[in-house]
């Protein structure tokens, strides 16, 4: 059974590779088992899109009035 540190370890390595099947098939089951490693990833997958919104808007010309 896989614990909740390498869960989150798990969910941060699959932002830069590709998890292989196990990996993959271990970290669902724990994460539909475990509240806090669900509540992790859903703000891992907040801070993503936040963090895009705000390069994106960075990287855009400012307007000039």
């Amino acid at each position: 059974m896989m614990n909740c540190r390498n869960a989150t370890r798990l969910m941060s390595e699959a932002q830069e590779r590709p998890l292989s099947t196990t990996e993959r098939m271990s970290l669902k089951l724990h994460v539909i088992m475990c509240s806090g490693c669900h509540n992790f990833k859903d703000q891992m997958g907040t801070l993503r899109l936040m963090a895009r919104a705000y390069a994106k808007r960075k990287n855009e010309p400012m307007n000039e009035k």
